[in-house]
């Protein structure tokens, strides 16, 4: 007889290859017809599955079990993978974070010698009008003695009686 999902049923009869189902007197105190007969597991007789069929269940089983391993391998790779993943992209942010340190400090460097030198300029620069805002001086000076050379010279020519 071969074997399919119903009569892997608990309540399903034996396939013992016996006609009649198990029957199982009714709990006490149960209402159930006294003609009507309660259908029950009943531990079998012969075996419940051929030969075939557990070589095909324990394929069956072999296969998931490779799966399995196989999808625990994968894992496995990928979260090693990970790991060196991380460890390179730290490897790569240390190194980054020390170049980034060196190119600051060589634009620091950088920088304050610029601005050395321009100071340097802004200085000469600030010598050179100082000079030049002292002869300007000097030229104001002079100038004020000649206007007053001037004016001395115009008040004795208007101040003259006329002859």
């Amino acid at each position: 007889m071969p074997l399919t999902w119903g009569s892997l049923s608990p309540w399903a009869p034996c396939p013992s290859h016996s006609p009649s189902p198990c029957v199982i007197p009714a709990p006490m105190g149960s209402p159930s017809p006294p003609d009507a007969p309660v259908f029950g597991p009943r531990p079998c007789a012969g075996p419940a599955l051929g030969p075939r069929s557990s070589l095909l269940f324990a394929s069956l089983d072999a296969a998931v079990e490779g799966l399995q391993q196989r999808a625990q391998d994968a894992l496995s790779r990928i979260n090693s993978g990970r790991e060196e993943a991380h460890t390179e992209l730290s490897a790569l942010r240390n190194s980054l974070l020390l170049k980034v340190s060196e190119l600051a400090e060589q634009l620091e460097e950088r920088l304050f010698h610029r601005y050395g030198f321009h100071n340097g300029l802004i200085q000469e620069r600030l010598r050179a009008l100082g000079e030049v805002l002292e002869r300007v001086e000097e030229v104001q000076a002079e100038l004020r003695r000649i206007c007053c050379t001037v004016e001395a010279a115009y008040q004795e020519l208007y101040l003259q009686p006329e002859d």
